[in-house]
């Protein structure tokens, strides 16, 4: 869960509540456009001009952060659940950040348009909170490219579905990694695996341990292994370059596991040192005549 508090050296604050003059208050959300089913990552940014510390905490009525979040026509999007945020304490004149993960709070399932901005209530303050200004979101649904629905190990027989997504923006084509809850319909977790070359389409397979592996061209001459289990953890990730018969291609061994063939595994670190050596030769001076 994200809740993360971050020290902020230096801010420009926009759009800061005017109703409590003893905080300045802004929300930010740094990804505008997200693939339905990822983190929705929105920053609240908190300055105090109390001239005392504050101590931001909440009980089981009282709540110092409220997020106000609205579809395009208006209507609020329902809460998955009650959240009380944890502690948040700042000293007089300090700024501070939290962030938090949107889509694990709000009924986000659906793509469209979105709006939302932040309420913080000072303690032991009566009157209405300090309100942000509203940012704004949208959700877009990727292309599903490969899905594959697979039973968990030593869960009580549930399933998991997975899916290989590809959603194209801002004039690049990009890869995400999905997975379902089969008897929920809940995302358990989606995430970005990287750009991709729409030159090869991915390649996709389970092995024995019920873990998805994905393999897709991330530049003309590399390709990208990653495995992923099926509670959205990416279990591994490697380069791999093309070889001199074609390209590389995920194997499925007899005993069900799996392995990349054809393929000349990348190391990024005899890569640095080829630079440098190479860079080294060229700083040379030009041998006189």
């Amino acid at each position: 869960m994200i809740h993360r508090i971050l020290p902020i050296v230096a801010v420009t604050l926009l759009g800061a509540g005017a109703a409590q003059a003893q905080l300045a208050a802004a929300l930010q959300v740094p990804k505008r456009q997200n693939v339905t089913g990822e983190p929705v990552i929105a920053v609240v940014t908190i300055t105090n001009h109390s001239g005392r510390e504050l101590v931001f905490q909440s009980d089981g009525r009282f709540q110092w952060l409220d997020f106000n979040l609205r579809k395009s026509n208006g209507n609020p999007v329902n809460p998955k659940s009650r959240v009380l945020f944890g502690p948040m304490k700042i000293a007089a004149g300090q700024t501070l950040a939290r962030e938090v993960d949107l889509a694990q709070h709000f009924q986000l399932g659906e793509p469209g348009n979105f709006t939302v901005s932040a309420t913080i209530n000072a303690p032991g303050q009566n009157t209405p909170g300090t309100t942000t200004n509203r940012a704004f979101f949208n959700l877009v649904n990727g292309r599903i490219q490969w899905s594959q629905k697979v039973g968990t190990q030593g869960a009580g027989g549930k399933i998991r579905e997975f899916r290989i997504l590809n959603y194209t923006g801002d004039s690049r084509s990009q890869i995400y990694a999905q997975i379902v809850d089969d008897s929920t319909g809940q995302f358990v977790r989606t995430f970005l695996l990287g750009d991709m070359l729409m030159l090869r389409k991915p390649v996709c397979t389970v092995d024995r341990q019920q873990r998805m592996h994905v393999m897709f061209l991330a530049t003309p001459s590399m390709w990208v292994h990653c495995v992923v289990d099926t509670d959205g953890k990416l279990v591994n990730r490697q380069i791999h370059q093309s070889a001199a018969q074609g390209d590389p291609k995920l194997l499925t061994l007899g005993d069900g596991s799996v392995q990349v063939a054809n393929s000349i595994p990348y190391d990024p670190k005899a890569a640095a040192e080829l630079r440098a050596k190479t860079r080294k030769a060229s700083d040379r001076p030009p041998v006189p005549y």
